[in-house]
């Protein structure tokens, strides 16, 4: 199996708590069953979640999301083979924003689409650091 990741960002709709509690509850049940791994980074103004795992599965979860109506502007930052898991034990961790990530301006200035696959994956990469991953 060749382990493919995609990164994407979107921008919530109806943000709360109880949609983003259902986020994680679907996306744990269904990347469980798939082989999927990563994290979702959620604040108001902006989703930033990694997915990986197999390239077939993978994809067909982005384009899962991408028809999802929770999600708003859904934009695939990245998207390509990788030689490890960022998150290997994690079916999806949840993250709240950080505060070395992008302002609210700098996102709707367009930062995480003008961001480079070393920046994108720096973001979950720290995330795992900090996590003791």
């Amino acid at each position: 199996m060749s382990l493919f990741q995609v990164v994407y960002a979107s921008r919530p709709f109806g943000y709360d708590q109880g949609i983003l509690n259902g986020i994680l509850a679907d996306a744990r049940r269904c990347n469980e069953r798939d082989g999927i791994t990563g994290s979702l980074v959620c604040r108001d103004d902006l989703y930033l979640q990694l997915l990986e795992g197999p390239a077939d599965l993978v994809t067909a979860t982005f384009e899962r999301i991408a028809k999802d109506d929770r999600h708003l502007e859904v934009r695939r930052l990245l998207a390509g083979p990788a030689a490890t898991r960022i998150f290997p034990d994690w079916a999806m961790r949840h993250d709240p924003a950080r505060s070395w990530m992008w302002t609210p301006d700098e996102v709707t200035d367009g930062a995480p689409e003008r961001a480079g696959r070393a920046e994108v994956l720096g973001v979950f990469q720290r995330i795992a650091a900090e996590a003791g991953l």
